[in-house]
C-alpha cells in the first residue's frame, strides 16, 4: 500500500486501498484505508463492512473520516491564500460540521435548515455563505438572527427583500452570483453557469451590472465580491479561466463605474470526481495553480489587485469518502443479463434515476470463484427506472443475502434521499482507527408515523 503524507499533519495516511491480492485498479475509487481479507471481507479504517451492516442494518452510508480530513487538507495545501468553503448541499450532519470546522474550512449552505445545523453544532456563523436562487423570508431571518458572514444574491428581486430585512441601522456583507456564460458539468440538469437557467444574474444580457449598482445603492448591503458556480462534476480546468477572466473583467468595469473595487472573487465547486476506476477527475492542485497564475495575469491587465479567492468543494471532500452497502433480496436471471434486487434503490440514492450516473459495486463479506456475469442492480421501488448500476460485472453465483458495496456514495445520497414508498432513510456511521460510531441513525416507521397527523 503506497502512502502520502497529509499536509500539515506531520502523520502519513495511506492513499491507495488494496486488497489481499494486491487490487489497486480496483479499489482506486475507494476510501484509501480500504483492504480486503483473503476470505473476501472489506474493511474500511480496519472495521469490516459486513461488521457494520450486521450492527445497523442495510442500507447504511458508511464515511472514511481520515479520507475527508485528508481532501479537506488537500484543498487546503492547493489555496493556502484562499478561503475553501465546504458546500453542505453534498452532506451535512453534526459530526461533519465538527470534523470540516477543525479542519479549517468554510461552510457554504443553502436554507436555513443547514444553516441553524451547521450553527447548533458550533459552527462559527461568521465563515458561512448562504446561497439559494429563491430564498424564503425564513432563509434570510435565519441567516441574519444567526449572523452569516456572506449572503450570496442571486436575483434582482432579492436585494430590495435584504435591504428590507437587514433595515436602515443593519449591515450585512453580500456578494453577487454572475452567470459567465460558461457550459461546463457532467450532465445538463448539472450545468449552471450558462445563460436561460434559473441561476445567478447573467454577465451578456447587462442584468449582473444593473444588479451591482443596485446593491452599491444600499447602504446597508457591502459588496464584497461576485460568485460564481459552473455545474458539477467539471474536470478540466479551462472552463474556470475563462469564467475567472470574465468575471475579473466585470471587477474592473464595476471599479470604472462606480470607483468600487471588490476584494473577494468566488468561483463555486463542481469538482469532477471518479465513480468508476479510470473516470477523469480534477486535480484541485492543478486548478489551483492555473487559477492563481491567470487570476494575477487578468488583475495585472486591469490594473485591479488580486482578490481573495473562494471556492466551494462539496462532492471532491465527502463524495469518496462513502460507502453505501446493500443486501441482496432476490436474484432474476434473463436471457441477457442478470437481475440483483437489493434492499435500497432510488429512495437512498436518486442520482442514477436523475443524471444517469454509473457506479461500480462490489461483493463483499465473502471470496467467490465463480465467472463474472452482466448484471444490473436494481432497488426495491416501484419504478422501472429504479436502477443503482446496469450492465455491471459482478459474481454469477451472486444470492440473497449476500451484500454488496457502492463506492464514492458519500455525496448527494442521503442529502437527496427520500422515504419514497414509505421506506426510512439509511443511518450514517463513522470509521476511523479500527472503531465505527454512529452518526445519523436510520428513520424509522415511527419517525415516518409521527408526521402523519391526519386521524
Amino acid at each position: 500500500m503506497t502512502v502520502t503524507e497529509l499536509p500539515g499533519s506531520g502523520t502519513e495516511e495511506p492513499r491507495a486501498g488494496t486488497g489481499a491480492d494486491g487490487a489497486a485498479e480496483e479499489f482506486s475509487v475507494w476510501p484509501a484505508t480500504t483492504t480486503e481479507e483473503p476470505g473476501g471481507r472489506v474493511l474500511l479504517a480496519g472495521v469490516p463492512l459486513d461488521d457494520i451492516a450486521d450492527a445497523h442494518g442495510t442500507p447504511v452510508y458508511v464515511l472514511d473520516e481520515a479520507e475527508i480530513r485528508y481532501r479537506c487538507r488537500t484543498y487546503r495545501s492547493a489555496f493556502p491564500d484562499a478561503d475553501v468553503h465546504y458546500a453542505a448541499k453534498a452532506f451535512l450532519c453534526r459530526g461533519l460540521v465538527r470534523l470540516v470546522d477543525e479542519e479549517g474550512l468554510g461552510l457554504d449552505v443553502c436554507s436555513a435548515g443547514e444553516l441553524e445545523l451547521a450553527v447548533t453544532a458550533g459552527f462559527p456563523p461568521e465563515r458561512i455563505l448562504l446561497h439559494g436562487n429563491a430564498k424564503s423570508p425564513a432563509d434570510l431571518d435565519t441567516a441574519l438572527r444567526l449572523g452569516v458572514g456572506r449572503i450570496v444574491i442571486d436575483s434582482a428581486s432579492e436585494i430590495a427583500r435584504l435591504a428590507a430585512a437587514v433595515g436602515t441601522r443593519g449591515h450585512q456583507k453580500v456578494m453577487l452570483r454572475v452567470t459567465p456564460g460558461v457550459g461546463a458539468g457532467g450532465h445538463a440538469k448539472i450545468r449552471t453557469g450558462t445563460d436561460d437557467q434559473k441561476f445567478g444574474l447573467s454577465l451578456r444580457d447587462g442584468h449582473a451590472q444593473h444588479a451591482v449598482a443596485r446593491v452599491l445603492g444600499q447602504p446597508q448591503l457591502e459588496l464584497t465580491g461576485l460568485h460564481c458556480h459552473l455545474g458539477s462534476q467539471i474536470t478540466g480546468t479551462k472552463p474556470y479561466l475563462t469564467a475567472l477572466r470574465r468575471l475579473v473583467g466585470l471587477t474592473a468595469r464595476i471599479r470604472d463605474a462606480h470607483g468600487v473595487v471588490l476584494p473577494e472573487l468566488d468561483l463555486g465547486g463542481g469538482h469532477g470526481i471518479a465513480y468508476r476506476p479510470g473516470d477523469p477527475v480534477l486535480d484541485p492542485t492543478a486548478l489551483a495553480r492555473r487559477l492563481r497564475a491567470a487570476l494575477a495575469e487578468s488583475c495585472a491587465a486591469a490594473r485591479l489587485p488580486v482578490p481573495r479567492l473562494l471556492v466551494e468543494p462539496g462532492r471532491a471532500v465527502v463524495g469518496p469518502a462513502g460507502v453505501a452497502v446493500y443486501r441482496v433480496l432476490a436474484v432474476k436471471t434473463t436471457p441477457g443479463r442478470a437481475f440483483v434486487a437489493v434492499d435500497g434503490g432510488m429512495s437512498d440514492n436518486p442520482r442514477p434515476a436523475l443524471y444517469g450516473v454509473r457506479y461500480a459495486p462490489r461483493l463483499i463479506g465473502r471470496r467467490s470463484s465463480a465467472p463474472t456475469a452482466r448484471t444490473t442492480v436494481a432497488g426495491r421501488h416501484c419504478e422501472a427506472g429504479d436502477i443503482l448500476a446496469e450492465d455491471v460485472a459482478l459474481p454469477a453465483d451472486l444470492r440473497p443475502g449476500d451484500l454488496l458495496a457502492v463506492p464514492v456514495a458519500g455525496a448527494y445520497h442521503l442529502s437527496m434521499a427520500s422515504s419514497y414508498n414509505l421506506v426510512g432513510r439509511p443511518p450514517v456511521v463513522a470509521v476511523r482507527d479500527g472503531a465505527a460510531r454512529l452518526l445519523v441513525r436510520r428513520e424509522t416507521l415511527e419517525d415516518l408515523r409521527a408526521r402523519d397527523v391526519g386521524l
